[in-house]
């Protein structure tokens, strides 16, 4: 079972290169963020026609969330996290795939910093942590995926020092990311991974000829999810097509159940 996150950055503007990777490796859930989209402009009928199930959770000009099934329909669980009713922002989904609780998630971005932007963003990682609580009390084999807009370490972004005064790079937003591994979630891609690896690479100045790039997508697997991980890799070759998003796919496959 492939378990996928893709920040999209524009579900529509960017739809051939998402049809395009779908049909090269065919993951069975894609956990998608920034659609850019209304919920009614959500290319249900494309996504289809490629094979996929979907829910969505779409959001005009900005943010929004999907997941996608392979061969089969997700089942909606979740959206929105709890813990703050007035917010509109359309940054979590959840579903249920084959025994696999799946939340999709696109943490905000946080800057400037400091400012109300920042304290929203530390607000909403002290809500995800709540609920990821409650996700590692029941047990289950469960896969948080998506753009977390943080910066784990040093060895997750180029020249870091160029980095300090960022949000994705906060000392609070590293310190909640820590403590959620901490608590027993593991980062697949850093569990397969020592070396220096990205997800993202800015449009600007080359960065992803020289790759100088950060990594900010993530899948955090509960116990019983990290028990059955196979592998876990960037589909980095995605980020140089033509037109293609910023950020790369990335992927962790856990094996079936016997």
């Amino acid at each position: 079972m492939r378990i996928a996150t893709y920040n999209v950055n524009g579900v529509n503007g960017r739809l051939p290169v998402l049809l395009r990777w779908l049909e090269e490796t065919q993951p069975d859930v894609v956990c998608m963020q920034e659609l850019k989209a209304p919920q009614e402009k959500f290319p249900v009928r494309a996504i289809e026609r490629a094979g996929y199930g979907a829910v969505w959770h779409g959001q005009a000009r900005w943010n929004g969330v999907a997941i996608l099934t392979r061969g089969q329909q997700p089942i909606e669980t979740r959206r929105g996290l709890p813990g703050d009713p007035d917010d509109s922002h359309s940054r979590y989904i959840e579903a249920a795939v084959n025994g696999v609780l799946i939340g999709g998630l696109y943490l905000p971005n946080g800057n400037p910093r400091p400012g109300p932007r920042f304290d929203y963003k530390m607000r909403w990682i002290e809500r995800l942590m709540a609920h990821a609580d409650d996700l590692l009390a029941a047990d289950l084999p469960v896969v948080l995926a998506g753009d977390f807009n943080i910066i784990p370490t040093q060895r997750d972004v180029y020249v870091p020092e160029r980095w300090l005064d960022d949000a994705l790079f906060a000392p609070e937003a590293r310190a909640a990311y820590a403590d959620m591994l901490a608590r027993g979630w593991t980062d697949a891609l850093r569990h397969y991974h020592t070396e220096v690896i990205y997800t993202f690479w800015k449009y600007l100045r080359k960065a992803y000829g020289r790759d100088a790039g950060l990594r900010i997508d993530h899948l955090l697997l509960s116990p019983a999810a990290a028990a059955r991980m196979k592998d876990a890799q960037v589909d980095r070759h995605v980020r140089g097509w033509e037109k293609s998003s910023d950020h790369a796919p990335v992927w962790v496959e856990l094996a079936d159940l016997d």
